[in-house]
């Protein structure tokens, strides 16, 4: 399932469907999130390595009594030159597009949004 900000109540609820109150933490959008749905609150934690937010840096989030989303810096020059030195494929191309480049929030959610509508 995709979900995101842009993902509307009624699909979400049905996403979490059997699940009994509490926290639900998802992933795969890449995307800091905190959202109530009825009972559930969903919570996306956000990516280090290929975060969608729009600025470069470490988001996740510190899970506890409560939720905490935070973004940690760190030199993605370096991380790409150390990269650049192992086999990884495209290490350039990649790592620039993900890491010192990311793409905004809202166009990611959008993009995100379009291919799940396709699939439903």
């Amino acid at each position: 399932e995709i979900f995101t900000d842009l993902t509307p109540d009624d699909v979400v609820a049905e996403m979490m469907a059997g699940v009994s109150a509490g926290v639900v933490v998802v992933g795969h959008t890449h995307m800091q999130t905190d959202r109530g749905v009825g009972e559930t609150r969903v919570v996306n934690a956000g990516s280090v390595g290929g975060p969608y937010e729009g600025r470069p840096g470490a988001f996740w989030a510190l899970l506890g009594p409560d939720v905490d989303h935070r973004r940690t810096d760190y030199d993605v020059a370096d991380l790409l030159e150390r990269v650049g030195a192992t086999d990884f494929p495209e290490p350039e191309n990649y790592y620039r597009e993900s890491l010192l480049e990311p793409s905004a929030r809202a166009d990611v959610a959008a993009f995100f949004e379009n291919a799940a509508r396709e699939r439903r």
